[in-house]
């Protein structure tokens, strides 16, 4: 007997259904999410695919927006308001990027560099090789029930 809140299925329903549920299915298996913190004193060896966090990234590009200013605050001003508009979106996106880091390490709690962080969970302190990081944290989780 079919249900009063049963109604007939489209094909394209169906296999939109189908595509959905293998997309949900793919995005549990992915691989755990890797984070390396660290800023430019403490190099680390990660792969290409993890994302780093930079902690000084914001200061060094302003750095480089304040590099060979004048002492004439006046043409200061100007000479960054035009460095800024000559980078364009992408120094924007570059800036935004940098403190957004900064913010994600801030609220996880980021203690000490370099930190591997996994899955948003687990964490490795002063482990430059992001490798044996992650081995460490995968051990701990092999006994833990």
């Amino acid at each position: 007997m079919l249900s009063p809140f049963a109604r007939p299925c489209s094909s394209l329903q169906f296999l939109l259904s189908i595509a959905l549920c293998g997309i949900l299915i793919a995005s549990q298996a992915r691989a755990d999410e890797i984070l390396v913190v660290t800023d430019s004193l403490h190099l680390v060896q990660a792969p290409a695919d993890v994302q780093i966090i930079e902690l000084d990234l914001p200061a060094r590009i302003e750095a480089e927006l304040a590099a060979h200013l004048p002492s004439d605050i006046n043409r200061s001003t100007a000479l960054i308001q035009q460095r800024l508009a000559s980078g364009g979106e992408e120094l924007q996106q570059r800036i935004a990027t940098a403190y957004q880091g900064v913010l994600e390490a801030w609220n996880l709690g980021i203690t000490t560099l370099p930190a591997v962080v996994v899955d948003r969970h687990y964490v490795v302190y002063g482990e430059p090789d992001v490798a044996k990081a992650v081995a460490l944290i995968e051990a701990h989780r092999g006994t833990q029930p």
